[in-house]
């Protein structure tokens, strides 16, 4: 892993030179008519998804909500994040908190990948899905379930889900494959991309995609599959660089894909409070956030980073990031890398692969 571990030195050189450069180039890409982009707002900054023709918020919700408890006690069964209480309805009031601010931000997109995401969101977005853009997966009942491995069953799944969250449609269905898609045979992919078709075909979803944590294989099925995948969901942190050759990010820019950043706090690592105003960590944890964001946007072929927000204060905080001078001057510089070391070197075991998306 040496390799892939820079020096101090090494990470600020790298880091300066890309934020000088690429940092002008994603704030001015392209002159958008505002009248066409959803939930626009003039604080918020917006990138071109060329295959589906639309401007997504330079930031996005994601799905996870991994400490909402800190903000809703006792909304975790048994303190696990996936086994919320559905019928608590003050995690749903936090939910509809959370979207309010971020339609009042401008931000047009939200990333949903569980069962449970998906009630919520929809739940949420009630009466308002004229102001987001909703992304779809449940994952329980896709690829990593042997039991949905076919077209067939994969259709099945998005028309039961989309009939419990009281969805006509859903603007992306980003099937979720295992975090290492390289594992699942060509006939199970083959069996996935003619479900997305299928599902595009008919109206169910507008724009389809999927997500992993497989590098390789997410490029190569995008140059095996041009004519399908309109978006991917993937990893990338505040610690990602592009590799001067062959990188990953070549093929999306070619083919005008969407590239959603999951991860961009590192799973959390970044972090030393609760996430909630009145933590005493909870102003160096935002100062925290909104470094990570402006390092990952001045790449300009990342379409958004997809944070998992708790409470309207987090909303305000990544938007303020959008807002704030792109490019970081040295001093932040040295105090990015400065978190991120010692996030990296306490990363639990099941999130060491992190490390191998330092360089795409």
């Amino acid at each position: 892993m040496r390799d892939l571990d820079l020096s101090r030195r090494e990470f600020l050189g790298t880091g300066a030179a890309a934020l000088g450069a690429a940092g002008l180039a994603a704030r001015g890409a392209f002159a958008a008519d505002t009248t066409k982009i959803l939930n626009y707002n003039p604080k918020m900054d917006y990138r071109e998804w060329k295959r589906a023709g639309l401007q997504i918020s330079a930031v996005c919700l994601g799905g996870h909500w991994k400490k909402v408890n800190e903000a809703v006690p006792g909304a975790f069964k048994g303190g696990n994040w996936l086994g919320v209480d559905m019928n608590n309805e003050d995690f749903h009031k936090n939910r509809y908190e959370v979207v309010s601010a971020c339609i009042d931000a401008g931000i047009n997109y939200i990333d949903a990948c569980t069962h449970k995401e998906t009630l919520a969101y929809s739940r949420a977005l009630k009466g308002r899905r004229d102001k987001m853009y909703l992304g779809y997966s449940w994952y329980e009942h896709e690829l990593r379930n042997k039991d949905f491995r076919t077209c067939e069953a994969l259709m099945k799944s998005l028309e039961e889900g989309m009939s419990l969250c009281g969805l006509d449609y859903v603007d992306l269905w980003r099937i979720t494959m295992h975090e290492q898609s390289g594992k699942h045979t060509e006939g199970e992919v083959e069996e996935m991309m003619k479900a997305l078709q299928k599902a595009k075909q008919q109206g169910k979803a507008r724009f389809v995609g999927f997500s992993s944590h497989d590098r390789p294989h997410i490029k190569a099925l995008l140059e095996k599959y041009p004519e399908v995948v309109d978006a991917v969901v993937t990893p990338y942190t505040a610690k990602t660089k592009e590799l001067p050759q062959d990188s990953l990010f070549e093929t999306v820019r070619k083919q005008g894909v969407a590239l959603f950043g999951i991860k961009p706090y590192s799973s959390g690592s970044i972090f030393k409070g609760k996430g909630v105003p009145g933590d005493e960590k909870f102003e160096s944890d935002c100062e925290a956030a909104r470094l990570s964001l402006r390092y990952i946007l001045c790449n300009p072929a990342v379409t958004a980073p997809i944070p998992g927000m708790i409470c309207p204060e987090q909303v305000a905080n990544a938007a303020r990031a959008v807002q704030e001078r792109r490019e970081l001057d040295k001093a932040e510089l040295e105090k990015l890398d400065r978190i991120h070391r010692e996030a990296w070197a306490n990363l639990p075991a099941d999130y060491q692969w992190l490390k191998d998306w330092e360089w795409v």
